[in-house]
């Protein structure tokens, strides 16, 4: 294989997620170890990519012009409003107060914010709208991980493989998904995956926050199978074959009136 070749299948395996990784390339390309480090190393002299440990990943600008796949967050936060403010006031019903929680960004986890005011929370989060509406809470204290800011979302994310996230571990994630299935919990996009499943690490309970239009047959890229998740909260209108589904899967499911 020419290098010309190579260099074209790296740069196109970068635009999925904005990361490779070094075992990952010497999958795809069958070259050696030398010649894959001799390709980023003129690749980054030409501007192409960045080196970083582990492999490379997409220049910042690059990164930052990004769309993420998924409704855009100024579209979905009025979708089914009313179920998702009921399921974000039984989400913020779990914290206890003084603890340190994490919050994914996420128009029905956004809906958690009002009701913690007052508990002394430390939150980290990666959407800058949760921060934003938080800030007036006095005791609350808010950390967020370094990355690159997807304006359509208006979240904080770091290409996969790229560690950005603060030494944190928390009892509880609360989390949303763009759907839910038999396969597990989906996002539409898989930088979002990576993102979730750092958060997944660093927490000893995952809390999921969907209203039932989530429920779906549909296939997507999957963050973690239903075992990883210890409760759901949603509304009374889950479907009863969903519902049974999750209960089977000994997940706590907590259904908001």
């Amino acid at each position: 294989m020419h290098a010309a070749e190579r260099e074209r299948m790296i740069i196109d395996a970068l635009r999925p997620t904005g990361f490779i990784s070094y075992r990952d390339l010497e999958a795809l390309l069958d070259a050696s170890p030398a010649t894959i480090r001799r390709d980023l190393t003129r690749l980054e002299e030409e501007g192409k990519l960045v080196r970083v440990h582990g492999g490379a990943k997409q220049r910042e600008d690059e990164a930052n012009a990004r769309n993420l796949l998924g409704t855009p967050f100024d579209q979905n936060i009025t979708r089914n409003l009313a179920s998702k403010q009921a399921i974000g006031k039984a989400a913020a019903a779990l914290c206890r107060p003084g603890e340190a929680v994490m919050i994914d960004g996420g128009s029905t986890t956004l809906q958690m914010c009002p009701h913690l005011d007052g508990l002394g929370l430390q939150v980290l989060t990666n959407s800058l709208h949760i921060v934003n509406a938080l800030l007036g809470q006095s005791s609350t204290r808010i950390l967020v991980p370094s990355g690159a800011v997807f304006r359509e979302q208006n979240i904080i994310l770091a290409p996969a493989g790229e560690e950005s996230m603060p030494r944190f571990h928390a009892p509880r994630l609360f989390m949303g998904a763009a759907g839910v299935g038999h396969q597990g919990v989906m996002q539409a996009d898989p930088v979002l995956v990576a993102a979730e499943r750092r958060l997944i690490d660093r927490a000893e309970k995952v809390i999921l926050l969907v209203d039932s239009s989530k429920f779906s047959t549909e296939s997507g890229n999957i963050v973690c199978g239903l075992s990883e998740v210890d409760i759901l909260i949603t509304d009374s209108n889950i479907p009863a074959r969903f519902r049974s589904f999750v209960q089977d899967a000994g997940i706590e499911l907590i259904e908001c009136r």
